[in-house]
């Protein structure tokens, strides 16, 4: 009984307890409701600001401008100019202010402020440089961080790397990672040495078959690096020995990366990809020219000292010398640094590929940028549900929130490029970029652009596997860039002991896959010869080089194969139950081979896998 009356006591505790938060509890559920409900109600009945046009002229010194846009700032509002320099823009609210921006081809922005009703509105254009100042100092990148949250993500990217980039700098100088270098070749003499074996070698290098001779290699990698005019054929292709430079008034030194530094170590830096004001195309082709590599297929529009220029992808900034440019929206804007020829052989050609792709198409396709500047929000908000809710208030009901709820949905379908305490808007999505730009070190962008199917059967006295390998996203060839990269495909079969199967038929690795050589498989690669030694692979492209094949896959293209792996034979005591399958497909930074001489140390990424097992029937059912 005194176990039974103490559940009492607490019961009757309980029971006391609730009764006394019971009611409140009720009441403020109540006005949760209520509130909710009459947040709803106010947001569907709250009354619209009132609208009215802007009418106004847009001149330059000469007089109107036709064909400008006009755009109020942030939002989708725009027109364009008449013959007579005229605009009218409807839908813009009377009781508050907006900024009206203008732009031109050939301006920079111009702006200024009015209000629904106002119909003599003026804004003035002015035009920007167009002649590229070659003696221009560039301006370091982390000056760009004071107010841009790109400038970290910069940071990040290949390109803030390509001067310093240690893949790259051993393969220009012939070193390994510990600065050990090969021995002069003699290639530039026409009469390569054969390599001893005995004697220390740390891989190929530019410098190690051209001593006296830069190259164009910072043409791409440390366009900062001179001073010279970006269409200088002769110092940008560091083509003449140094001697001969040295003895002409006529002839520059070469442009040497090994001589980047200061602002010239970032490599593609802001200020650089935002002076791009063209790309310069090969007469009559889609290209750019085969000799006029990465800086000399630009133009550039640097200004006079005491000036600055800005272009980009927004077109409605209301700040002085900034410019819109269509080109950096454009995979064309890739196109300089994304090509390159030797002789006629074709190196790498990213751009060259997308160009015949599904992706290329203008109305159904996507550009470089979609892929590797992708949109990138950057939400100050944290409150994060309350304002997707006012998002879908104001989306549900079709009409513009209360102050308080607006500045709140606004939020969650925008974000900035300029920090808001720096001045900065919050702008639509699709104006703000990632400038991380993913690509061959990126794991995860690696797969998402790639997929692999594998089944396999008993026939017979042999399993086949069957395996197809799509490139399911990225818009040029898989893989792309550096003929040094590759993607393997492994085929493995074993027996219940782990014993792998004889291969009976089917395609194997060849001797360059280095430790997974002779393995079922396939190679996705482009294999270059030398042609003068006939070496096979060749890791030095910048040689005299020939095509031997390209396996890679094209975009939304795949590639199927067939392995047949014989059984054991026997009474039936040596034939498993089952078969174990493993496929893999991984993607190597480069050849085997080269990573050990250079010292690279970058690992194999495994792109995807399959592993499952096949049943075997007895002797007497197959």
């Amino acid at each position: 009984m005194g176990r039974r009356r103490s559940f009492l006591y607490v019961g009757n505790a309980f029971a006391v307890v609730f009764r006394a938060w019971a009611r409140p509890i009720a009441f403020l559920l109540l006005l949760l409701v209520l509130l909710c409900f009459g947040t709803v109600v106010a947001v569907f009945a709250w009354p619209q600001p009132a609208t009215a046009s802007i009418s106004g002229i847009v001149t330059d010194t000469d007089g109107p401008v036709a064909g400008a846009l006009v755009r109020v700032q942030t939002t989708a509002n725009h027109t364009y100019t008449t013959e007579d320099g005229g605009f009218t823009i409807e839908g813009v609210p009377s009781a508050e202010s907006v900024t009206l921006v203008a732009w031109a081809e050939g301006y920079i922005f111009g702006w200024t402020e009015a209000s629904g009703g106002d119909d003599d509105v003026g804004i003035e254009l002015h035009p920007h440089n167009r002649v590229d100042n070659a003696v221009y100092d560039w301006e370091p990148s982390n000056n760009c961080g004071e107010c841009h949250p790109s400038y970290d993500e910069w940071l990040r990217d290949a390109h803030s790397q390509s001067a310093v980039n240690f893949r790259f700098l051993t393969m220009y100088n012939g070193t390994d990672v510990e600065g050990n270098r090969s021995r002069n070749s003699n290639y530039d003499t026409g009469l390569p040495r054969t390599r001893d074996p005995e004697d220390p070698y740390y891989g190929p290098g530019f410098k190690v078959d051209f001593p006296k001779r830069d190259g164009n290699c910072a043409a791409c990698h440390t366009p900062m690096a001179s001073k010279l005019d970006a269409d200088n054929t002769c110092g940008w292709n560091g083509c003449h020995m140094q001697e001969t430079s040295d003895a002409s008034d006529e002839l520059p030194d070469g442009v040497s990366p090994n001589e980047a530094v200061g602002v010239a170590a970032e490599g593609i830096s802001c200020d650089f990809c935002h002076k791009i004001g063209a790309v310069n195309f090969y007469t009559d082709t889609v290209l750019p020219d085969p000799l006029m590599p990465g800086i000399l297929s630009l133009t550039l529009y640097r200004p006079k000292t005491g000036e600055d220029l800005l272009m980009g992808t927004v077109d409605d900034v209301a700040r002085p010398k900034d410019s819109f440019n269509q080109l950096h929206r454009e995979s064309a804007f890739c196109a300089a640094c994304h090509f390159g020829v030797n002789d006629e052989t074709e190196i790498y050609n990213s751009y060259g590929e997308w160009l015949e792709s599904p992706y290329s198409d203008p109305d159904a396709g996507q550009t470089c940028q979609n892929c590797h500047m992708p949109e990138a929000p950057r939400l100050t908000s944290r409150m994060e549900s309350l304002v997707q809710t006012a998002a879908w208030l104001e989306k549900a009901s079709g009409r513009t929130l209360p102050a308080g709820l607006g500045k709140l949905a606004e939020r969650s379908q925008r974000s900035y490029f300029v920090y808001p305490e720096k001045g900065g808007l919050f702008r639509e999505l699709d104006q703000i970029h990632l400038h991380q730009m993913p690509g061959a070190g990126d794991e995860l962008f690696l797969r998402s652009a790639i997929s692999l199917e594998a089944s396999a059967e008993v026939d017979g006295a042999e399993v086949v596997v069957n395996i197809v390998v799509r490139n399911t996203g990225a818009g040029h060839h898989y893989p792309t860039g550096s003929p040094l990269r590759q993607v393997l495909l492994i085929v493995r079969a074993t027996d219940g002991s782990g014993n792998d199967l004889d291969l009976a038929d089917g395609e194997v690795l060849p001797e360059w896959a280095g430790d997974v050589a002779g393995f079922a498989g396939q190679a996705y690669a482009k294999i270059l010869r030398d042609t003068l030694t006939g070496e096979e692979p060749t890791y030095s492209h910048w040689r005299m080089v020939e095509l031997v094949e390209d396996t890679r896959i094209p975009a939304l293209s795949s590639r199927m194969g067939s392995f047949r792996f014989a059984l054991p034979e026997g009474d039936g005591a040596g034939v498993p139950d089952g078969v174990d399958i493993e496929v893999q497909l991984i993607f190597r930074r480069a050849f085997q081979q080269l990573q050990e001489w250079k010292g690279w140390t970058d690992p194999d990424i495994l792109l995807a896998s399959e592993g499952f097992q096949v049943q075997v029937a007895p002797d007497d059912d197959r």
